[in-house]
């Protein structure tokens, strides 16, 4: 497929092709200029499950590509955390700050037109804000990563770059000052940044093109994904990257690079899986004791890949993928074998 000018570019089938994913909807409402791209990727485990992204995308093709690798990041983030759903995902093209984004009011609405909602208030039968558990998981995460880049999973004066500080870098941000890191952040909204000096006024800020390149232990990206491509990476002085981001690195062959220059990444679908076990609990009548216990396992599936990335000399991306690859396959055959 090629453009007015002869470039080729890729259909929506062909990413479909490329990415296996089961189907793609388009949604538009005229009425109130609604635009939403619904992708569906894999139902091996179960029923797709997923959230909602409003953001001001610059083109179409990139919403739907955000959509796509979103929704496949589902995927691989139920296989991991162990439940009986597949991936989706729901972007809606609109600027988040004039059309006010997304809020749990919205999804409440929402369930009024249907029963497949998770993920609501408390005060109306929900697990509420699922940013908590999310920073829980990327917290266990990054001191999984610092046990295994480090030594010790101790984060007391290690430095550590947190991009993003909205709801998830936020909370994040508490329970590392908490442990006594060094903190050095940023954020694209001044108002966000000046929330955390407030509270914490020892901390460092730096603009959000200096981050990339500041002296660190460990780097936190927290905010849009493809942050890890080929203009970043050679900015990078950090020995290892754990954060909450989804789709961390631009392609990937750039966790093949971090591996090459000793930097240890944890897969992101992983360090951030906490928000879809809780939501994904709350299926099921939501336990906050078992959630969080679930989500702190976070800790122990690191360090596992870990583990399999250096037996095997294989990027850790590529060492987690196998692993989740491996279940789905095993799952699916075994649904075969007896639905058939």
């Amino acid at each position: 497929m090629t453009n007015k000018k002869g470039q080729t570019i890729e259909g929506v089938f062909d990413q479909m092709e490329k990415y296996g994913h089961e189907q793609v909807i388009f949604n538009y409402d005229k009425a109130t200029g609604l635009k939403a791209i619904v992708a569906i990727h894999d139902t091996t485990l179960g029923p797709a499950l997923g959230g909602c992204r409003m953001w001001d995308y610059e083109t179409e093709q990139t919403a739907l590509s955000d959509a796509l690798r979103l929704s496949r990041g589902m995927t691989y983030k139920c296989a991991v955390a162990g439940v009986s759903h597949g991936g989706g995902k729901t972007v809606i093209i609109g600027d988040p700050r004039t059309d006010v984004g997304t809020v749990g009011m919205d999804f409440v609405s929402a369930a009024k037109q249907s029963k497949y909602l998770v993920g609501l208030p408390e005060e109306y039968g929900g697990s509420g804000n699922s940013a908590i558990i999310t920073a829980f998981g990327v917290w266990r995460g990054v001191k999984a990563t610092a046990k295994e880049a480090f030594g010790s999973d101790s984060l007391k004066n290690l430095t550590i770059a947190v991009q993003g500080l909205g709801k998830v870098g936020y909370n994040l941000l508490g329970r590392l000052h908490e442990e006594g890191a060094k903190l050095i952040v940023t954020d694209v909204y001044e108002e966000s940044v000046r929330r955390v000096i407030e509270e914490y006024p020892d901390i460092t800020v730096v603009s959000p093109n200096e981050i990339y390149g500041v002296e660190c232990d460990i780097f936190s990206p927290n905010a849009l994904g493809a942050i890890l491509n080929d203009q970043t990476i050679p900015l990078l002085k950090c020995k290892a990257i754990c954060g909450a981001a989804n789709n961390q690195l631009a392609e990937p062959r750039h966790g093949d690079a971090l591996q090459e220059i000793g930097i240890l990444y944890a897969p992101d679908y992983i360090a951030n899986a906490g928000g879809l076990i809780q939501v994904a609990d709350e299926l099921q009548g939501y336990n906050k004791e078992r959630a969080f216990k679930n989500a702190s396992l976070i800790y122990d599936i690191l360090l596992q890949v870990y583990a399999t990335s250096k037996q095997e000399n294989l990027p850790t991306y590529k060492a987690a993928d196998r692993m989740i690859e491996s279940r789905i396959e095993k799952i699916g055959r075994i649904k075969r074998k007896y639905t058939a």
